[in-house]
């Protein structure tokens, strides 16, 4: 039986595909060190599994509304009023199966075959294929590294269209750690309301910031307000990547068709989790800090460590627990053509699992993620030096 054309153009999620590869070669005995897949190293916290432990003895097992029960809502909204200083109404949220499900859900509310909307490169790996799974056209504008890749106003003005639905903005940033300040924000947030353009905020790794500070750019004005929706979960902050929750929150008719999709095609979010999720987020965020704490430091180690190394740079990350690696003089000394088969070479012979530059658009640079142990983190810097040290002494050779 013939695919669907939409699968057949579909690329595979490419950290989702090397992390399936390193864990069969860890099941088949090889000891690897990972700095690949954006996943928290730490627990989740125990009063939200005691939460959700309680959901299921109480028999929280039926079906909820499609968007979600209500109580979770009003807790996001006491989430956003506290921490984003934005006021939302139960009726503007609406809740899936990650925050992955919610912008897969968005694009297919909001995009007609052929509406463009502008991604940032690097982007992260699933923007691109889900818009044009949704039949719209993914508008990639370059962010460049000399600019600490943050987006130019000029670049974004000339890449609009009178097709142009909107803009995707993820601050902090996968997978450079970028965090817009708020100035930047409002320009493009001026930009945007002057072309009647939707802003997509995904601010997944929000809490994630080392000395800096988050802004939401839905709180710069209410007219942004109106103009923006923000998608989040509890993956990343509260280390619950498997429990698949995340919200979004906006103009009411898109969130409400949102949860018309979300009714069609999985039903509802997990039951359960749903109340394990209140507990997330009203309960106590110490461990978060800790969390938080701990990846600064890794950073701060990561590049300092990296510093010393030949044929490297990179623009120091202020957000999310990513540093994205420039390797292009590395992987010209080394005589690599691209950087997948740096990325391959690292994974067979230096037992180092990396995300080619290319999942997220460029071509120069390695993702290595520092959401893993100190321990790991050491070990992992010293096979890739021993790496470059080797593969040197044997191009020179040759």
């Amino acid at each position: 039986m013939k695919l669907s054309q939409r699968v057949q153009h579909l690329k595979p999620s490419a950290t989702i595909n090397i992390a399936a590869k390193a864990k069969q070669m860890v099941a088949n005995g090889e000891h690897l060190i990972s700095f690949g897949v954006g996943e928290p190293d730490f627990p989740t916290p125990p009063h939200v599994i005691d939460a959700c432990i309680e959901a299921l003895q109480s028999g929280k097992t039926t079906y909820t509304a499609a968007g979600g029960i209500r109580e979770l809502k009003e807790a996001i909204t006491r989430k956003f009023d506290r921490e984003n200083g934005l006021t939302y109404s139960p009726d503007q949220i609406t809740i899936g199966m990650g925050a992955k499900h919610m912008l897969y859900t968005l694009f297919q509310a909001i995009l007609d075959p052929g509406d463009e909307l502008i991604v940032l490169e690097p982007y992260w790996v699933s923007y691109p294929e889900m818009i044009k799974l949704a039949g719209g056209v993914p508008v990639i504008i370059s962010c460049r590294e000399e600019n600490q890749f943050r987006i130019s106003i000029n670049d974004l003005r000339h890449a609009i269209t009178p097709k142009t639905k909107g803009i995707i903005l993820n601050s902090p940033h996968n997978p450079t750690g970028v965090v817009y300040r708020k100035d930047e924000l409002a320009s493009i947030a001026k930009l945007c309301l002057e072309n009647n353009m939707l802003i997509i905020s995904d601010e997944i790794y929000e809490h994630f910031v080392y000395g800096t500070k988050h802004i939401s750019i839905a709180s710069l004005s209410e007219d942004v307000k109106k103009h923006t929706i923000i998608i989040n979960g509890l993956s990343k902050s509260h280390a619950m990547t498997g429990w698949r929750l995340g919200y979004a929150a906006g103009d009411a008719q898109i969130i409400k068709a949102m949860g018309d999709l979300t009714g069609q095609s999985v039903s509802n979010a997990v039951t359960f989790v749903q109340y394990a999720a209140i507990a997330a987020l009203d309960g106590d965020q110490n461990a978060l800090k800790h969390v938080v704490a701990e990846y600064e430091a890794r950073r701060c180690y990561m590049l300092e460590r990296l510093g010393e190394f030949p044929g490297v740079s990179a623009v120091t990350p202020t957000g999310a627990f990513y540093i994205y690696l420039n390797v292009r003089e590395l992987m010209g000394k080394l005589g690599y053509q691209d950087v997948a088969a740096f990325s391959e070479a690292l994974l067979q012979e230096a037992k180092v699992v990396v995300i080619p530059g290319t999942a997220f658009g460029t071509a120069d640079h390695i993702r290595l993620s520092y959401a893993t142990s100190m321990q790991n983190i050491e070990e992992g810097l010293n096979r890739l030096h021993q790496f470059i040290q080797r593969s040197t002494v044997a191009h020179e050779k040759n």
